[in-house]
């Protein structure tokens, strides 16, 4: 399905993950997050984006453990920055597919 975002016709699911990651960028970030209760996106934010985008590149399977050993950022920070289901919003942000280990 389509949806306009910042003024751009983007394809997503029906639960709003964009279907193609070529249609994404900051500008459509920035959209996703405010409709996801982030009102804005800091430097940790993308700091978080940035590692969470590399890992999909490297086709390595996203979890909230793997996150928090990461290295990037801890559990608790990743809550904080990304309230109300982490991975979830991150990765509709980072304009990656749902994780498989997201319900």
């Amino acid at each position: 399905m389509e949806k306009i975002i910042s003024g751009k016709t983007i394809n997503v699911n029906e639960e709003g993950y964009l279907t193609g990651f070529s249609q994404w960028d900051k500008t459509i970030a920035t959209e996703i997050a405010k409709e996801e209760g982030i009102t804005e996106l800091g430097p940790r934010h993308w700091q978080i984006i940035d590692y969470l985008q590399d890992q999909h590149k490297k086709e390595i399977p996203l979890s909230i453990r793997k996150i928090g050993k990461s290295g990037v950022v801890d559990i608790e920070e990743f809550y904080a920055l990304f309230p109300q289901g982490p991975l979830k919003k991150a990765t509709k942000i980072a304009g990656l597919p749902k994780p498989a280990s997201c319900i």
